[in-house]
């Protein structure tokens, strides 16, 4: 009997996603069944499947507790409820910063001026967000903190970085790892614009190009991956992990975000990673 295997959506995501089709065609080369599910799909029925990948399902940000309830009731769900539960509010950047590891300077809810970390420019953003919703990019330190505060009025976590000037040159890069293991790098091209305030439509999968990381990047990337394990104890491994850095003043990489819960994996630019994705859903059945 071949086994079945559900790639787990969101309404926005089967329509857009470009990891689907070289997804479900490794998986089917590899002799899975594959369906492609919506996470809110009630007539879904995720006992019949062998494992269940969380892919695409953008819209958790604004329905993160039906989304949390809903991986409580699944099987064989990778990456697993306890992953989701920690990884789905950016506050997470804390435990990786009491870990030792270099992240963005963050500052959590600020009340005034002498708040904000020292930069030209800030980055104001929920702590629970996906796509850039409701991100900004502000060179006027009160336009900052007015941000924060209709977050924290609207019963939200505001978290303000600076705005690392090496983004606008460098971009960000963004390191995967599937079956537990480093697998390509993609370079993606700044996206915040100065000036633009608040959008909802930015376009995130524009300017993106594979890459060949350095060694301090995959050192980084490394440790960060590899302390998921303790930040996380008891949750199996990730299937798949993308950590997302960018350069500080210092050109030193450190970690912007540390994506566990529906990363896209940027397969058409490095098609050979969905084959790896393929093999890291057989090892994983093997457990």
């Amino acid at each position: 009997m071949s086994r079945r295997i559900a790639l787990v959506s969101s309404e926005r995501g089967l329509r857009v996603d470009p990891d689907l089709p070289l997804a479900v065609a490794a998986l089917g080369d590899a002799g899975y069944e594959v369906d492609l599910v919506r996470w809110d799909d009630a007539a879904a029925d995720w006992s019949r499947f062998d494992l269940a990948v969380v892919r695409s399902c953008w819209d958790y940000a604004w329905r993160l507790a039906e989304f949390l309830a809903w991986a409580e009731t699944v099987p064989k769900l990778r990456n697993g409820v306890e992953v989701l539960r920690w990884n789905t509010d950016k506050t997470y950047l804390r435990d990786l910063e009491r870990a030792g590891l270099p992240v963005v300077r963050t500052v959590w809810n600020p009340l005034g001026p002498a708040d904000l970390p020292e930069a030209e420019e800030w980055v104001v953003k929920p702590s629970v967000s996906a796509g850039s919703r409701d991100t900004a990019r502000w060179s006027d330190a009160s336009a900052a903190l007015v941000h924060a505060a209709q977050l924290a009025a609207a019963g939200r976590t505001a978290m303000v970085q600076p705005y690392l000037s090496s983004v606008d040159d460098r971009g960000e890069t963004a390191m995967l790892f599937i079956g537990g293991r480093f697998s390509h790098a993609v370079r993606k091209g700044a996206l915040l614009e100065p000036g633009e305030g608040v959008r909802q439509d930015r376009n995130s999968r524009g300017d993106l190009s594979r890459v060949m990381p350095t060694a301090e990047q995959r050192d980084v990337a490394g440790a960060v991956f590899a302390a998921i394990h303790d930040l996380v104890p008891g949750a199996p491994a990730p299937l798949y992990a993308r950590i997302d850095l960018v350069h500080d003043e210092a050109a030193r990489p450190v970690v912007l975000e540390l994506e566990l819960s529906e990363p896209s994996l940027f397969l058409p630019q490095a098609p050979e990673g969905a084959a790896t994705l393929a093999r890291a859903v057989e090892a994983e059945l093997q457990q």
